[in-house]
């Protein structure tokens, strides 16, 4: 495919949780799109290898290069890091402006939960709170602040969270992960004014999702939710993904939104 087809040819977008379902199916789609990926995360996991098999895309000429000595053509990498920790995310940062010279986009999917039964308050502890905070609200802002010189600089920065339907419905995995979600919406709306126009904030809200992201969830689970789902199937990876393409490519004239992608599952049973 000829470079001047590439709509994000030589643009740099960062994943955090790159290594999970929806971070790499999003990877995927962003390569094909032309733009050079880091995969960002803690290490011991398999996204240097996810990095390596992301395929090669050629350098666009002209301005939109990366200006970095160091980023060979076509080259996708990971970086480890602890995305609860800011001095971590900080040095990521500077890895990645050494690296390549900029970040375009930032894409925020890593996340955290356990199933606990709402009624069940003795069970969702103070720590589990905190940790659920901690991955799902405190890490995305981290990642935005530690990323955001280079994101302003590019001129058209763009930051994608994935957050979820439970911001709106109340019904999740448990209550501390709806309101961590409900407040990274809020985050949306906060960061949509506050770093415009050089970036754009927006916030991808899927339902149930063919993953392993919620522990215990299996077959039968799903099935169950697709029948309740007005479209009749739970979301794919990739689903997502399309709409994270689709924030970097073609909505570029939206910031502060949540796109709700889950087959229609937030108007309730058809």
């Amino acid at each position: 495919m000829p470079t001047s087809s590439l709509p994000l040819a030589g643009q740099v977008a960062v994943i955090a949780g790159g290594a999970g379902a929806i971070g790499y199916a999003s990877a995927q789609r962003l390569a094909a799109r032309g733009a050079r990926v880091v995969l960002l995360g803690r290490a011991g996991g398999d996204a240097h290898a996810k990095a390596a098999s992301l395929p090669a895309v050629p350098r666009a000429g002209g301005a939109g290069s990366p200006t970095s000595a160091h980023a060979a053509d076509g080259a996708h990498c990971a970086i480890d890091a602890d995305l609860a920790d800011s001095a971590a995310l900080a040095r990521a940062a500077a890895e990645v402006r050494e690296r390549y010279g900029r970040a375009d986009i930032l894409v925020n999917s890593a996340g955290f939960t356990q199933p606990v039964p709402h009624a069940d308050l003795d069970a969702l502890t103070d720590d589990l709170i905190d940790a659920i905070f901690t991955a799902n609200w405190r890490a995305p802002f981290a990642a935005i602040r530690a990323f955001a010189p280079l994101l302003r600089a590019s001129g058209h920065g763009l930051v994608v969270n994935i957050s979820s339907i439970a911001a709106s419905t109340g019904i999740g995995s448990n209550v501390a992960y709806c309101a961590a979600k409900a407040g990274l919406d809020t985050m949306a709306n906060s960061l949509g004014r506050a770093l415009a126009p050089q970036i754009r904030v927006i916030n991808v809200s899927p339902g149930v999702v063919d993953s392993h992201f919620v522990p215990g969830r299996d077959a039968a689970f799903n099935d169950k939710q697709a029948a309740t789902t007005p479209l009749k199937r739970i979301g794919q990876p990739d689903d997502i993904a399309a709409a994270v393409e689709a924030c970097a490519t073609t909505l570029l004239f939206a910031t502060g939104s949540v796109i709700r992608i889950d087959g229609g599952r937030h108007l309730g049973a058809a």
